[in-house]
């Protein structure tokens, strides 16, 4: 049974995620419910002092949903654990210090104390249950749940990213994980995303813009385009927000959404950022999708999984989904805005033809840290759930286009795995610059 400090898949296919292959067997459910325990146990959510993610989750939980063999799981995690680092042991002082609401926010913010929050969590699932936890901790609209809100949305999404594996694979050790990662994230990105939501409250009289249309006059607008520098360590909080915070609130502002619009919202959603991410392409230049963008689509598959929640009000549903919009606005912006060149897709020659089948078969035998298996898995999703809008003129993604982006992600990141030092994904798609190390298609 999984539990808050137990990670335990199911062969009980009604325990399954939004999206898996059947036929997963049940050595595949012990094994890989074996290395996450590990990882649960021994590592810390960073690999790094200088906060990068440990995705040792995502990685085996995408893999087992696309029924990866338990060779290819188990190869997957001996890839990764290498360069983990452990975790530091609980600090006892903290950890009674959390429980204190005056000293809680204290230890927010460095990954120093990871495990001693996730211990605490693991007392609050462990004593509340984990939708009680979260409810608590996350969704109960006071202001501490609002500063952890804002939390789950920093990092490039990988708190919410987590938090979302652990929602929809059921693991309360998961979502303990999600919940202690968010604890040690930085606030910056609610310079955003709660000025936009007070705008967008005065302004709720007004019928939403689609994030298409959005996408479009960001697009056209030379402030936005030159809101972030090559040079900008962070090119949302260093560019967007430092240069055109009003004008980027006023655009993220123009976006809302209605309780009775949700499922359809979350596949408008996943159609845009597929949309600009699989399009932000620059011939000559090697077929390679953005760093950046790609988690906007990996976390896209999470939000059905959360409007599924019964605890969850209508109204905390609807902000999730809002939220998530705005960032993405706030993320195609950082990148300078790239021309999205749609007949990219449209004209995309598959290196190995094939349907859904061989191209998951191909990226979960395919070794890196779980992005590629991840961005793979959201955008079969994403032709699920958008399949009966397409005749929107918003969706602009159509039922052909979502097979060729896979083709897209699968051929490329195996492309890039043949060169010395060639990465896998292009940092920051709209500046040339960083096209200036991309092989060029001629090469390939």
């Amino acid at each position: 049974m999984a539990t808050a400090s137990k990670v335990q898949l199911s062969t009980d296919v009604g325990d399954w995620p939004e999206y898996y292959r059947s036929g997963i067997s049940q050595d595949q459910v012990n094994r890989t419910s074996e290395l996450l325990q590990e990882n649960h146990d021994n590592h810390h959510i960073f690999f790094n002092t200088g906060g990068l993610h440990n995705h040792i989750a995502h990685d085996l939980l995408a893999k087992w949903a696309l029924n990866a063999t338990t060779e290819d799981i188990q190869k997957s995690y001996e890839k990764n654990v290498t360069y983990q680092r452990q975790g530091p042991s609980v600090d006892e002082s903290v950890l009674r210090d959390m429980g204190d609401s005056t000293e809680y926010k204290k230890h927010l913010g460095t990954g120093d104390n990871y495990h001693t929050l996730l211990k605490f969590f693991e007392n609050e699932i462990d004593s509340f249950g984990w939708e009680n936890a979260l409810q608590k901790h996350v969704f109960a609209g006071d202001e501490r749940a609002d500063d952890m809100l804002v939390r789950m949305y920093a990092g490039f999404l990988h708190p919410i990213i987590h938090l979302g594996y652990g929602v929809e694979f059921r693991q309360p050790a998961i979502v303990a994980e999600a919940l202690a990662q968010a604890a040690c994230h930085e606030i910056w990105i609610g310079q955003l995303l709660l000025p936009a939501e007070k705008a967008a409250k005065e302004q709720s009289d007004k019928s939403s813009k689609s994030v298409v249309q959005l996408l479009d006059e960001i697009h056209d607008d030379k402030d936005m385009q030159n809101a972030a520098d090559w040079g900008d360590g962070n090119k949302v909080r260093d560019g967007v927000l430092a240069r055109a915070a009003e004008k980027m609130i006023q655009y993220a502002a123009q976006y809302h959404v209605k309780p009775e619009e949700l499922e359809e919202k979350n596949a408008e959603m996943t159609n845009a950022v597929c949309y600009y991410t699989a399009g932000a392409q620059h011939p000559p230049n090697m077929v390679m999708y953005d760093f950046y963008f790609i988690h906007c689509v990996n976390s896209s598959i999470f939000f059905p999984a959360f409007n599924k929640l019964s605890f969850l009000s209508q109204a905390n549903k609807v902000r999730l989904l809002e939220w998530k919009v705005r960032l993405d606005l706030a993320m195609y912006t950082s990148r300078k805005c790239p021309d999205i060149k749609f007949d990219e897709i449209r004209n995309y020659k598959p290196k190995q033809p094939s349907g859904w089948d061989g191209i998951m078969d191909r990226v979960t035998s395919f070794y890196d840290d779980g992005h590629a298996v991840k961005l793979v898995r959201a955008l079969a999703h994403g032709q699920r759930i958008c399949e009966k809008y397409e005749g929107k003129e918003e969706y602009r993604v159509k039922h052909e286009d979502w097979l060729q982006m896979g083709h897209m992600a699968i051929d490329s990141v195996e492309a890039a795995a043949r060169f010395e030092d060639v990465p896998s994904w292009v940092r920051s798609a709209g500046f040339e610059e960083a096209w200036k190390e991309i092989p060029l298609r001629a090469q390939l």
